[in-house]
């Protein structure tokens, strides 16, 4: 059963409506104007709206904005007896399905309104196939178009079709496992295994053998054969994260499978030989390491042929919105509740908070108040985040020199700027002169320090 909207002034017209749809079995709900139509599409959502152009005070085509922009998935349907092409344009433009011309029988608008509905469905089946297929293969798209991004998912689209050794470079929670999930299946050996190891997750003896197997009797516990991970996905792919945290002994015999393509099991001395790409990321500065003699300069090499940096979701803000929204339908639909949008004062509260955990923090945030959440909008209230006071300056634990000098630089602009306009009083121009700096560049700055003063 659908459930329908009928919006007219006339009361005549709205009863004929409403009794021609319940006899086809729908679930009709009328409004006798835009007002009355738009809290209803507030507190219940419809499949379809069937709504008069002309109406008292608002008319059908700002009802057809506010129910786009209350639920963008709702089917609408404009009605006039003034039809003019310009007006039936406008309407598709802004989102209509279609564009009813007064008189019409209800047998044509039964037809149109079955068709409307059977491509919401439609559309709501492929949305659903397209979010299946994006869980199975753990990318679809990346999500976001900030600069940094674009850049990623360039590079990720170049490096997929080659056999070319990858590694991910970022801090945890940006996102690595994803994007080393979509080298693998934008790549030719899609259909082959796609294998993960969390090298930091396993203690060093089993990690060996998880990699490479194990004879009969290799070890007291060893009572069969064991295929290791490189085994089982021949032809495929393997991702090795935080490899920056394997032991030194693996190291060696890792540089040596990706050199040949061979191992031995443990307990073995039979060459094996097997076709597999190997993915590695990091959140450890690796250089750093090999300085300090914790991994093998050579390894490194061979793993960097193609580095790729994820950038920390501070540095691509622009992003925030579309990823929570992104994490809103996917919660609220796993949760069985109605899909909820985010209140503009959540939306500006995100953009100011500086996310040490990147997009894992994020997507917990949401996750959490998706749950807390009892009404249409996410607010404030429902995000445990808390955005830094003005004189602070908080690092995440083990930040490195180059965020430091960012968070040191951001403080000193910051605090000169402040100054220099004080000592203006205010003038702008006179201030973008001390600082020697052209006028613009100013502006931008202030916009970015959140910093509010009235002269020019």
């Amino acid at each position: 059963m659908s459930s329908i909207l009928v919006v007219d002034d006339k009361d005549s017209v709205r009863r004929m409506l409403a009794d021609a749809l319940i006899a086809k079995g729908h679930d009709v709900e009328v409004a006798r104007n835009g007002h009355s139509a738009i809290e209803k599409s507030k507190e219940s959502r419809f499949d379809l709206v069937l709504t008069d152009l002309k109406l008292p005070e608002m008319d059908g085509m700002q009802v057809l904005a506010a129910v786009k922009e209350n639920d963008p998935e709702t089917t609408v349907i404009v009605m006039t007896a003034f039809g003019t092409i310009e007006t039936a344009v406008e309407a598709m433009k802004k989102g209509a399905y279609d564009f009813l011309t007064k008189p019409f029988d209800t047998e044509h608008l039964g037809v149109l309104i079955d068709r409307a509905l059977e491509n919401r469905r439609l559309l709501a089946e492929n949305s659903l196939l397209r979010k299946e297929l994006a869980d199975k293969i753990g990318y679809s798209r990346i999500i976001g178009t900030s600069p940094s991004m674009l850049v990623v998912e360039k590079l990720i689209k170049k490096v997929a079709s080659s056999e070319t050794t990858v590694l991910f470079l970022g801090e945890s929670g940006t996102g690595k496992e994803l994007f080393a999930a979509g080298v693998h299946y934008l790549s030719s050996r899609s259909e082959k295994p796609y294998i993960t190891i969390n090298c930091a997750a396993i203690p060093r003896e089993l990690l060996e053998n998880e990699l490479f197997g194990s004879e009969q009797g290799a070890f007291t516990s060893s009572h069969k054969l064991k295929l290791g991970k490189f085994e089982i996905a021949d032809g495929g792919t393997v991702f090795l994260d935080e490899i920056g945290d394997l032991d030194m002994a693996l190291q060696a015999k890792l540089l040596r499978f990706i050199q040949e393509k061979t191992f031995e099991r443990l307990g073995g001395n039979k060459q094996i030989s097997v076709n597999v790409r190997v993915i590695a990321a990091t959140n450890v500065d690796l250089k750093d390491a090999i300085a300090k003699k914790h991994f093998r300069e050579d390894l490194y090499y061979r793993l960097s042929v193609f580095p790729i940096q994820v950038p920390p979701l501070r540095e691509r803000r622009e992003d925030v919105p579309k990823l929570a929204d992104y994490f809103v339908t996917k919660y609220c639909n796993e949760m069985n509740k109605p899909v909820k949008k985010l209140s503009q004062e959540s939306v500006r509260l995100m953009d100011r908070y500086h996310w040490p955990g990147n997009v894992r923090e994020l997507e917990n945030t949401i996750e959490r108040a998706v749950i807390l959440c009892e009404g249409r909008f996410v607010n404030p209230e429902h995000l445990a985040i808390r955005v830094r006071s003005d004189d602070e300056i908080r690092l995440r634990e083990g930040a490195g020199l180059k965020e430091i000098g960012q968070h040191a630089q951001t403080h000193a602009e910051r605090a000169a700027i402040l100054r220099v306009l004080a000592e203006t009083r205010g003038n702008k121009r006179k201030t973008a002169e001390i600082l020697q700096i052209d006028y613009t560049t100013l502006f931008e700055k202030l916009k970015r320090y959140d910093i509010e003063y009235g002269r020019n």
